[in-house]
């Protein structure tokens, strides 16, 4: 073997590892998945090729497209995520005296456990003694307990108030080095031109964090599709009353683990991969434009 043969044969030998680890890691699965989900697998049994049977099943599965329907409506954590990490940037990005703690608490939530979490947002809307009940009914608000984590209408937004304490100050820290790129010259000549503060952020701030936000953007979104732990925890792995906080990884770990139907599961693997792949286009797309 030549020198030049060797020179050529050296960049693959460095990502054989790499991409021998992919391939047991992330392409046997993928392909696995997708095999069995033209079966028929119960764990307990062999697979058995069914064709097409899952996928049409899925067509008529009313808590399917339900559970579908709560993974887009829990899309809308994204722009209040964005909205209030990019005003937690703005506010922590002083030269304050102790600014560092009060950006070090703020990133807290993000390093703390969801299971953590979830048990202390369990707390604070329990229907018996939970403090949120108490503040509302000192309030006034209401006149007896809400059993909040039961109601199939509450399940679904208090996870998603969940996700947003838990993500905003990860977000934070990305938006906050995205401001301290941007020249404070900028932010001068716009105090000298007579903009006040709320003016200088709108016009130089946020323009200046749009590859911020689109990168944000991408992240939540595709995080939001794939909810699992804030449902599993808050409705104690039901899904709520009514699978009112059904989503489809929800759906797909209880069809696949709760039920043994993995090829069942495996066609929800299917369409969850259909749809991220779509949203991750999508996104990029967005990133091509920010960079032209």
């Amino acid at each position: 073997m030549g020198i030049k043969q060797r020179n050529r044969l050296t960049p693959y030998l460095f990502l054989l590892p790499a991409l021998a680890l992919m391939a047991i890691f992330t392409l046997y699965p993928l392909v696995s998945v997708a095999y069995l989900s033209f079966t028929e697998y119960s764990i307990l049994s062999p697979p058995q090729l069914v064709g097409l049977e899952n996928y049409q099943r899925l067509l008529s599965d009313k808590v399917f497209w339900l559970s579908l329907r709560h993974s887009f409506t829990y899309l809308l954590v994204t722009p209040l995520i964005i909205v209030l990490a990019i005003m937690l940037a703005i506010a922590v990005n002083r030269k304050l005296r102790g600014i560092g703690l009060f950006r070090a608490l703020y990133y807290i939530p993000v390093i703390t456990g969801s299971v953590a979490i979830g048990i202390a947002w369990q707390f604070l809307f329990d229907g018996t003694g939970g403090p949120v009940n108490g503040w509302l009914l000192q309030l006034g608000i209401i006149a007896k307990p809400i059993i909040f984590l039961v109601e199939p209408g509450y399940i679904l937004p208090i996870a998603m108030m969940m996700t947003t304490w838990m993500g905003v100050g990860y977000y934070m820290v990305v938006f906050l080095a995205g401001l301290q790129a941007i020249s404070y010259d900028l932010y001068d000549a716009a105090k000298i031109d007579g903009c006040n503060d709320i003016q200088k952020h709108w016009y130089i701030s946020v323009p200046g964090l749009r590859p911020s936000i689109v990168f944000v953007a991408v992240i939540s979104t595709l995080s939001a599709i794939k909810v699992f732990d804030e449902i599993f925890v808050l409705s104690n792995g039901t899904g709520g009353m009514l699978n009112s906080g059904v989503t489809v990884v929800f759906y797909l770990w209880k069809q696949a683990f709760k039920l043994q139907n993995v090829g069942y599961a495996s066609a929800v693997a299917m369409v969850l991969l259909v749809i991220t792949l779509a949203f991750s286009i999508i996104n990029v797309r967005l990133l091509e434009r920010q960079e032209d």
